[in-house]
């Protein structure tokens, strides 16, 4: 759904680069927000706050000093594992047109304009494609790294 949805914005703004980035943070956007209040939901009745509530600590200090870093982590993480979803979206939005117009290079793009020379010249489409798993790969690996080094448990 998230590609569709990125496709009817990009639609309706216009095919380009910047189009491209508001509809893929349009689109991207909730599964941050559920995670970002789940973990807030959870810290928010942890005994420490309590504690700080009851010391007279302003909500604002709470919020910024004890919520809102405790958050972050499982922020980072979700980021990490979500990047290779996003790279796909771009490079779908760029192989339809719609994303990054030339000059400007662009996976989805390349794999474009290398599709009409498939069985001649394979390698216009296929290194593109590899880079594209190469780096989901990457951010996949990256997200479970720092899970491990972040995860306060």
């Amino acid at each position: 759904p998230r590609l569709v949805l990125a496709l009817a914005f990009v639609a309706a703004l216009g095919p380009g680069l910047e189009n491209a980035v508001i509809a893929i943070a349009f689109t991207a956007w909730p599964p941050y927000a559920r995670v970002a209040r789940a973990e807030t939901m959870i810290i928010r009745n942890a005994d420490y706050i309590s504690a700080m509530r009851l010391q007279g600590a302003s909500q604002m200090r709470i919020v910024l000093k004890h919520v809102v870093p405790m958050c972050v982590p499982s922020l980072i993480v979700r980021t990490t594992y979500d990047m290779d979803g996003i790279i796909i979206i771009a490079a779908g939005l760029g192989f339809l047109g719609l994303g990054a117009q030339p000059p400007i290079p662009e996976w989805g793009a390349m794999i474009s304009t290398g599709r009409e020379q498939i069985f001649d010249q394979w390698w216009v489409a296929t290194f593109p494609g590899l880079a594209i798993c190469i780096v989901a790969l990457g951010f996949n690996l990256l997200g479970d790294g720092l899970r491990d080094v972040l995860d306060a448990r």
